[in-house]
């Protein structure tokens, strides 16, 4: 968790736009879940959206050459310059850069599939189910983060795995409401697989939660996102379960 320097006012940079819908739904959370009485009770944010990144699953899995590294690297600078003291990135996949960016940068950057996985292992989670993009999958982000935390964990077959990002790519991304057959169907392969717990590994897959009010087989990483933000910049979140 970084620390805030003494003397420093907290300012959270949010390097989003990965996708718009996702960014926009960390923005109303930490608004919703904050203490406040009055408008300076509420944090400093700083949102950068570059809708115009380019897909970072579509790189991680060989589809494209456009390196969205080199977008977040400038768009992260930008944050700092402009003033924010943590950096949070509501999307998943992106942690795939996260060694390389938050490298490149001089304040804390959030590791939004680390603190996810450190959640779920706290709540008792033994086994989890990982519902990610297929970029997420590949670079293995939540399996890293798993073994490192002592959790197994479990991904969806390739059938149901189609209908993970049929969600996230043809419904989510689209405006659109998700299929819950397809969305359920995976998520009971994890359950079969013996997972107690699943995470909704996209910050697209967040929103399914929001609109069907998903039960506690799933933990949220928006949400685990927008406590640690929160901490991050001093304040005790609120309304969470």
């Amino acid at each position: 968790m970084p620390i805030l320097q003494p003397g420093k006012h907290p300012v959270l940079g949010i390097l989003g736009g990965l996708g718009p819908a996702a960014s926009c739904y960390l923005y109303q959370m930490l608004i919703d879940h904050t203490p406040a009485t009055c408008d300076q009770d509420h944090i400093d944010i700083v949102i950068s959206s570059r809708a115009s990144t380019p897909d970072r699953t579509a790189f991680i899995v060989g589809k494209s050459k456009d390196d969205p590294f080199l977008v977040m690297e400038q768009d992260g600078k930008s944050l700092v310059a402009y003033g924010a003291t943590v950096l949070a990135i509501p999307c998943n996949t992106a942690h795939y850069f996260y060694d390389r960016l938050a490298a490149a940068l001089p304040v804390p950057v959030l590791n939004m599939p680390r603190l996810t996985v450190a959640e779920a292992r706290a709540a008792g989670c033994k086994k989890l189910g990982i519902l990610a993009t297929d970029g997420t999958l590949l670079a293995e982000t939540y399996q890293l983060m798993c073994a490192e935390a002592g959790v197994e964990c479990a991904v969806p077959s390739p059938e149901h795995q189609r209908g993970v990002m049929a969600v996230i790519y043809d419904q989510i991304k689209h405006g659109k409401r998700a299929d819950m057959n397809l969305f359920n169907a995976a998520a009971d392969d994890l359950k079969r697989q013996g997972c107690d717990m699943a995470v909704l590994g996209c910050t697209e897959l967040s929103l399914v939660k929001r609109d069907e009010k998903l039960g506690s087989f799933f933990i949220d990483s928006t949400e685990v996102l927008c406590k640690n933000a929160l901490l991050a910049c001093g304040v005790q979140p609120i309304g969470f379960d």
